[in-house]
């Protein structure tokens, strides 16, 4: 548990600093050539890597990779609409929302809803109420919140593929139906700015620090990990990406949200110190 826990930082970090490199193409290319160039070289990064043309999925995997793609690639382009319009931190904090309510509902002790509660209190902590005093954008809210609710579907869904299948190879496949889903939308919002070879390397870098390194990690994580626990730690999100936007994007933080980060943390270690390494 304590590999799969080490996996699962690895993870967050990489993809939130692929987030703020994802930031500096959005005037180039767009939310959604962004996010279709990143799991299309994403995917084939996996390919090369996991050759998953070598092994054979029955009907019921392959139905659980279809959810698992799906609720990956519309929670990759719903979270870019909303990074597009309000800073990384928030969106990360207000797309926690999925998984803290999937943590809450698959709860079995009554200290885990302590670890929630501390959470909760550490993302309304760390939420900016507004920017240079004007409102926030409320289309990047929602869509931050909708991110949410596909990350929860990506727990859930991750994890029933995993259990299948090798990480390596669920993450290949899932990243491959994330793909298929994702693309018609960025052709047809931003299809000419994507063969700008200028963006490509960005785009690839993008890419591999944002999708290929941290789902094959996370797909790895979520085959050792109970549903609650993997839910919980993805509490530290909003703290990297606010270390992230501080140092990658310049975005300064008021003491009351550094306080926030300290409640995230303590609720992360509280729930991996009481859950039990058994699978949901």
């Amino acid at each position: 548990m304590t590999s799969a826990i080490l996996l699962l930082f690895v993870a967050m970090i990489s993809i939130q600093m692929g987030a703020g490199l994802a930031k500096s193409l959005f005037s180039l290319v767009g939310a959604a050539g962004t996010t279709g160039l990143r799991l299309f070289f994403a995917t084939t990064i996996l390919w090369i890597i996991w050759r998953p043309w070598r092994f054979r999925f029955d009907k019921s995997t392959i139905k659980s990779l279809i959810f698992y793609g799906g609720s990956l690639g519309l929670m990759n382009l719903t979270f870019y609409f909303s990074l597009q319009r309000i800073p990384l931190g928030l969106a990360v904090t207000l797309e926690f929302v999925g998984p803290l309510t999937l943590s809450i509902l698959t709860s079995r002790k009554k200290l885990d809803f302590l670890w929630v509660l501390l959470a909760a209190m550490g993302i309304y902590l760390v939420m900016p109420h507004s920017e240079s005093g004007s409102a926030l954008d409320i289309l990047g809210i929602i869509f931050a919140l909708i991110a949410g609710g596909f990350w929860a579907l990506y727990i859930y869904f991750g994890q029933r593929a995993g259990h299948a299948l090798h990480g390596g190879i669920a993450a290949t496949a899932g990243m491959t139906v994330a793909t298929i889903v994702v693309l018609p939308f960025a052709l047809t919002l931003d299809g000419p700015s994507m063969f700008n070879p200028a963006v490509l390397p960005l785009a690839l870098l993008v890419a591999s620090l944002s999708s290929a390194l941290p789902y094959s990690l996370e797909m790895i994580a979520l085959k050792q990990l109970p549903t609650k626990t993997f839910g919980i730690l993805m509490s530290l999100e909003p703290a990297i990406a606010s270390l992230v936007g501080l140092f990658l994007l310049k975005e300064q933080l008021l003491p009351i949200q550094w306080m926030a980060i300290g409640f995230i943390i303590v609720a992360s270690l509280g729930s991996v110190l009481k859950s039990q390494p058994t699978r949901p």
